[in-house]
């Protein structure tokens, strides 16, 4: 088993659970990763034996553009696609960070991860 990680895809979106969020949007940083059996790629150097780094940063990008009130429900949607779309995939995790979250504080980030 090998693992790819793909971090640090920065994305605007308009999450959350208030009106503001809606309206306004914030910053959102993903980040995934991916195991499976990679090693024939590793061996032959064609794109078609392992996971595409453009179509997980499409599925990223595609469904962080669905609005959601919860994170976790970004993440949940990120995961199935990507488990649906790259077939070699065993195992993944995907984390959707929310940079600076409205919380009548100072927080810099909030993150959710999810395993499949």
């Amino acid at each position: 088993m090998q693992t790819i990680n793909i971090r640090g895809i920065r994305l605007f979106a308009n999450h959350g659970c208030l009106e503001e969020e809606a309206l306004i949007g914030g910053n959102y940083v993903v980040n995934v990763k991916l195991v499976g059996d990679f090693s024939v790629a590793a061996e032959d150097d064609k794109l078609e034996h392992t996971a595409d780094y453009i179509v997980v940063y499409r599925i990223v990008k595609e469904e962080m553009a669905v609005r959601s009130n919860l994170i976790e429900h970004v993440a949940e949607r990120i995961a199935n696609h990507l488990k649906k779309k790259l077939t070699m995939v065993m195992q993944l995790s995907v984390e959707v960070i929310k940079i600076n979250p409205p919380m009548n504080g100072e927080v810099d980030e909030v993150s959710f991860v999810i395993e499949k």
